[in-house]
């Protein structure tokens, strides 16, 4: 029998949250600001700070949060909501990046520290709809919002930005990027299957070498780049612990929370992360022997795949289990996509591990920004029924026209198995929850609705055989 964790809200998420939001307001009346600049600036933290704020303390309430969560909430709570720098040593550079598709490893093995720098905050999003065309998506507005009003130290302190090239929209805003900071475009092939992309790829990393060592004064070594694809690994071997965790029905974690975990991903060294990560798997064991669950055994098994969910634009995982799905699994670029694939070295010599590199961030790379998604395709009915997904949500970013592409072939190729699937389009704005709560319940009560169908069919035809 299932026992459902109704483990209350944590009070003391809320508790340090509730002191952040009263101490900025106190803050602001003890040293109001100045000039025109200033007060814009201001009014722009105050209503940056409080949404991630409110968001974080809805994942904080959500029930079943494992105790191992709670450093991931405190990564989120010190980028969005305190407005910190990254934890590192004091020499040590940053370096944004704004992709699943830039090598940590290669910035690890410089002695730098890589950060995504992709937003998903609402009020970054409306300055950035001043800066760039009305129909870019709101990923690059976020981002452009934040370069513009300098109130983020992660992305004020970056000593280079890489923007890979995967869409018209990252090619552009690398091209305002350069205007205002150190920016690099790392050129992605369009292609995968022929050896000659792989080589194009390969030559554009030995290509962002020196623009790394430029930055940082230190060089990458053979040592330095064997080391971090190490570390890297050992983050994809919890990762596949974790992901064997996510399978078990009923659910051990919350989908919402396991998204939180690879959001903070961004920003801790990883290291740091993986050891978290190692902590949580521990906890999840001990659930599992006991018995511990986060949903009940016919509660609707709900995935998500599309555009990416970042923080603190985790309203869709959010209404899934509000609503009464257990989100379980998620085929996105802020989640599991990161680090489901090792890196295999069969080389090693220098140049294999960088062509090793080159194959394990483009071959089993998903995205839809390659000409074949086939594998796309392959890869979601394997994570449904390895998770046993009765759903599937389809996130479109309103203007992400990539992912918009692939959401027929999808439907049409899901519609043969029998899995419902459902287009949420939004964007960073919080006018539409509403309208997404009403589609999102009704989708989960049609899964209930068809599980329950399937149930009595089973059963007739057992009498009937009996």
């Amino acid at each position: 029998m299932s026992q459902i964790d109704n483990k209350r809200n944590k009070p003391e998420m809320n508790h340090v949250i509730k002191n952040v939001i009263e101490n900025k307001c106190d803050d602001h009346h003890r040293n109001p600001p100045t000039t025109m600049a200033e007060r814009q600036r201001q009014r722009f933290v105050d209503k940056a700070t409080k949404v991630s704020a409110k968001y974080l303390r809805r994942l904080a309430e959500l029930p079943g949060a494992p105790d191992a969560m709670e450093p991931f909430f405190k990564v989120l709570q010190d980028i969005y909501v305190d407005l910190k720098n990254v934890a590192k040593p004091a020499d040590t550079k940053i370096i944004g990046t704004y992709c699943v598709m830039v090598p940590n490893e290669l910035i690890y093995a410089v002695g730098a520290q890589p950060v995504k720098l992709c937003s998903g905050s609402y009020t970054a999003f409306a300055i950035g709809d001043d800066l760039v065309p009305r129909d870019a998506c709101p990923l690059i507005k976020a981002v452009m919002g934040f370069q513009a009003m300098e109130v983020m130290p992660i992305y004020d302190d970056c000593a280079l930005m890489v923007v890979p090239i995967t869409c018209d929209c990252k090619k552009k805003m690398a091209g305002m990027l350069k205007q205002r900071v150190p920016t690099y475009a790392l050129h992605v092939p369009t292609a995968k299957s022929e050896d000659r992309d792989m080589e194009q790829y390969v030559q554009e990393l030995y290509q962002l070498i020196p623009e790394l060592e430029a930055v940082t004064g230190q060089t990458i070594s053979y040592q330095s780049l064997a080391e971090s694809i190490d570390a890297m690994g050992f983050a994809q071997y919890q990762m596949s612990k974790f992901n064997e965790f996510k399978k078990h029905v009923p659910a051990l974690i919350k989908g919402t929370h396991a998204m939180a975990l690879m959001n903070a991903f961004s920003y801790l060294p990883v290291e740091q992360w993986s050891q978290q990560l190692h902590r949580l798997n521990q906890e999840l064991a001990r659930r599992k022997k006991d018995k511990h669950y986060v949903s009940k055994d016919k509660q609707p098994r709900i995935m998500i795949t599309g555009s990416p969910v970042i923080f603190p634009n985790i309203k869709i995982p959010l209404l899934i289990e509000e609503t009464g799905g257990i989100l379980v699994g998620d085929e996105t670029c802020m989640g599991e996509r990161s680090l489901y694939d090792p890196t295999v070295v069969v080389d090693q010599s220098f140049d294999g591990l960088m062509r090793s590199l080159a194959n394990r961030y483009t071959r089993p790379c998903t995205c839809p920004t390659f000409v074949d998604n086939s594998q796309r395709i392959y890869r979601i009915k394997q994570m449904i029924a390895d998770h046993q997904v009765q759903g599937v949500v389809y996130h479109v970013l309103r203007g992400c026209l990539v992912y918009d592409f692939e959401y027929q072939t999808l439907e049409d190729e899901l519609g043969k198995l029998g899995i419902p699937v459902i287009r949420v389009e939004s964007d960073y704005n919080e006018e539409d929850i509403e309208q997404l709560r009403i589609r999102i319940e009704a989708f989960i009560e049609l899964i209930k609705l068809k599980d329950l169908e399937t149930r009595i069919s089973k059963l007739k035809k057992s009498e009937i055989a009996g």
